[in-house]
C-alpha cells in the first residue's frame, strides 16, 4: 500500500468538496496516470511510493514543458493553468535539490566509483550511482549535464 497515493486520494476528496477546480482537476489526472502505472506491463501491481514518487516526476515534468510550450507560443493563459497544475504536483514531492546540492552528490559519486580521469566512458557509471539519490528531487536532464561537465 502507498501512503502517499492514499493523501492523494483523501486530498481529492478535500478538494472537490471546497470546490478547488485546479487542485481536483490535477490529482483526478494524477491519480489516472497512478492507475494506468499499476496495469501498465503484463501484470497488475500495487505501486510503492517511489513508484508514485516516479509518476509524480514525470507528471510534474510534462506539465512545466507544456508550461513553456505554451509561453512560447503566446498562450499565457495555457501556461498559467499548466504552471498551477504543476505547483500542486510539487506538494506532494519531496523537497527539490539545488544545484549545489546536486554538484556536491555527483562529486562524491565520481570519488565513489573512481571515475575521476576517465571522462566521458565514466558517464553510465557516475549516473547509476547518483540517479537513485535524485530522484524525484532534481530534473534528470539538468544532473546529466552537471555530470558531463564534472567528467569532461
Amino acid at each position: 500500500m502507498s501512503a502517499l497515493k492514499d493523501r492523494l486520494r483523501a486530498d481529492l476528496t478535500t478538494s472537490i468538496k471546497s470546490r478547488d477546480e485546479v487542485r481536483s482537476s490535477t490529482l483526478r489526472m494524477v491519480l489516472t496516470a497512478i492507475t494506468n502505472a499499476e496495469v501498465a506491463g503484463k501484470e497488475a501491481r500495487e505501486l510503492t511510493d517511489d513508484d508514485v514518487i516516479g509518476v509524480l516526476s514525470s507528471e510534474a515534468k510534462k506539465r512545466r514543458e507544456a508550461a513553456t510550450a505554451f509561453a512560447d507560443g503566446g498562450r499565457a493563459e495555457m501556461a498559467a493553468k499548466e504552471k498551477a497544475e504543476a505547483a500542486v504536483i510539487a506538494d506532494y514531492l519531496p523537497a527539490a535539490l539545488s544545484d549545489d546540492e546536486v554538484a556536491a552528490l555527483i562529486a562524491a559519486a565520481i570519488e565513489q566509483t573512481g571515475a575521476a580521469g576517465e571522462g566521458m566512458r565514466a558517464m553510465g557509471k557516475v549516473m547509476g550511482v547518483v540517479t537513485p539519490q535524485v530522484k524525484g528531487r532534481a530534473d534528470g536532464s539538468a544532473v546529466a549535464a552537471e555530470v558531463r561537465r564534472q567528467l569532461g
